[in-house]
């Protein structure tokens, strides 16, 4: 398992800054090569499922993933999501804290532990840089589109 936290201070509302990241079919738009579904019915809240299918031709995995903590940004007080991943391969959790920050911004954080089974320790510093800079991206194009 690796962690790895991001943070941005995007010119955004808590509000919308956390709409943009929680609207999970979003992610397909910005992952490559993944197709994103929620499996449980809306809106979102603790106990709602939703899976990110990759595939690279042949291949492909699931990544399900359960949220378990739902707390929208309310009153000035950060909102706080915590998933846990349910897959037979992709194991861990990720946790979406937004925020006030300076000057009228956002504060994101998401901090995730990332595990995928099978594979051995040695490939963990390989895992962590590629997790950090495929979820940074993702992120940053998430804030970015409306």
């Amino acid at each position: 398992m690796v962690f790895f936290s991001l943070e941005r201070t995007p010119p955004l509302s808590p509000d919308e800054a956390w709409r943009r990241l929680t609207r999970w079919p979003r992610h397909a738009d910005v992952v490559p090569l993944t197709r994103v579904t929620v499996t449980t019915d809306g809106p979102t809240r603790e106990g709602t499922a939703f899976t990110a299918r990759t595939t690279v031709g042949p291949l492909r995995f699931d990544d399900r993933m359960e949220v378990v903590l739902w707390r929208p940004p309310a009153d000035g007080e950060p909102g706080l999501c915590r998933l846990e991943k349910r897959g037979r391969v992709v194991l861990g959790w990720a946790e979406i804290e937004v925020g006030p920050g300076p000057g009228g911004r956002s504060r994101v954080r998401w901090r995730e532990e990332l595990g995928v089974r099978f594979l051995p320790g040695l490939f963990d510093p390989l895992l962590r840089r590629a997790a950090h800079a495929m979820f940074g991206r993702a992120v940053n194009q998430l804030l970015r589109r409306p």
